[in-house]
């Protein structure tokens, strides 16, 4: 399974500190993030964060991410013809 999350997240040492306290709460998962590179205000600003694994709760992801005082959610998968 392999998730990919949206956030606000700005700094780059946020972003390392979100993804250090999410391995420790999942250690069996390959967790790795991309800073925004658009500058451009949240959600057409953001960054992304990858989470793969066998299994993991998504709802519990996102809990843990918003905890942390950012927005978090799943990114929509888009086809465009």
């Amino acid at each position: 399974m392999i998730e990919v999350f949206i956030t606000n997240i700005r700094k780059t040492i946020e972003a390392k500190k979100v993804v250090k306290m999410l391995k420790t709460e999942f250690p069996e998962l390959k967790i790795d993030y991309d800073m925004d590179e658009t500058n451009l205000p949240y959600p057409c600003g953001h960054t992304v964060i990858r989470i793969k694994g066998i299994y993991f709760s998504i709802e519990k992801i996102v809990s843990l991410i918003s905890k942390k005082g950012f927005v978090c959610e799943i990114m929509k998968d888009k086809i465009y013809a």
